[in-house]
């Protein structure tokens, strides 16, 4: 791993190099209490496809320091934009899934001159309805206290299908319900707290949104928040999909930046 330092919090991320230096550069950015090796697939097809990847452990995960206090979405987009800066990186693809998702649309809606576009894989609730919004919100309030069958409920029951990788649903449960309870608690408080909306309305990159089955935002509803977004949709797996279908995921990542992105 390598680390960068913004303010007093080490932030940990790991480097692929391209075979070409022209080719540009992915910024990939893991979900809720995940970390880089989630997108490991997805680095790696873009290695082989020449361009750089640059994989992040947002603070509060992976390698990253955990300091105890707030992780509002934008701080996450903050410090996205700082590794981008301190390693020059040349205005690059942004990739989030969950709420990566939203990280990259805030960087993109705060910082648009460090990226040329976004890719949003099946990204928490851009606008989550109230009841959405109060499950949620009762989910972290039960974590807080101690109790985190709810939490393991929403991984097991809500992010997987029952026809999805068993093997890789328990890795993934295992991994999210053991992440330090402050960091899960604020981190989420984060999402409920993120205004959506307004990032979308400030987003002027081109953006591609990769829904799961079933998708966190209606795709209508994300056409509203963010005209001209792409839509597409992975075929036979839940929140996961880029671990799950790794090449769907691809192919289409890849077909939004050589129709979409000048490098």
């Amino acid at each position: 791993m390598l680390y960068l330092t913004h303010g007093d919090v080490k932030l940990a991320y790991e480097d692929l190099q391209g075979t070409a230096s022209d080719n540009g550069t992915f910024v990939f950015v893991h979900g809720w209490t995940c970390n880089h090796t989630y997108f490991k697939p997805q680095a790696e097809f873009a290695q082989k496809a020449g361009y750089r990847a640059v994989s992040v452990d947002l603070r509060g995960h992976g390698f990253s320091d955990k300091p105890t206090g707030d992780y509002p979405i934008e701080q996450f987009a903050d410090d996205t934009a700082h590794i981008i800066q301190s390693l020059g990186l040349d205005r690059p693809v942004a990739v989030g899934h969950s709420m990566g998702g939203l990280t990259v649309l805030a960087l993109a809606s705060r910082h648009p001159e460090l990226v040329r576009g976004i890719v949003m894989v099946d990204p928490a609730p851009i606008d989550p309805p109230p009841q959405m919004r109060e499950a949620i919100a009762s989910m972290v309030n039960s974590l807080e206290s101690g109790d985190a069958g709810p939490q393991k409920s929403f991984v097991r029951d809500v992010l997987f299908l029952p026809t999805d990788d068993k093997n890789l649903r328990n890795k993934v449960l295992k991994e999210m319900t053991t992440a330090p309870t402050h960091v899960a608690v604020a981190a989420m408080r984060g999402v409920l707290d993120f205004d959506g909306k307004n990032a979308a309305k400030n987003c002027n990159v081109p953006a591609l949104h990769i829904a799961a089955e079933p998708p966190l935002n209606r795709q209508r509803e994300i056409s509203k928040l963010l005209p001209g977004v792409i839509n597409a949709q992975t075929s036979g797996a839940g929140h996961f999909n880029h671990l799950l279908v790794p090449t769907q995921v691809n192919d289409m990542i890849n077909y939004f930046v050589k129709n979409f992105i000048s490098w």
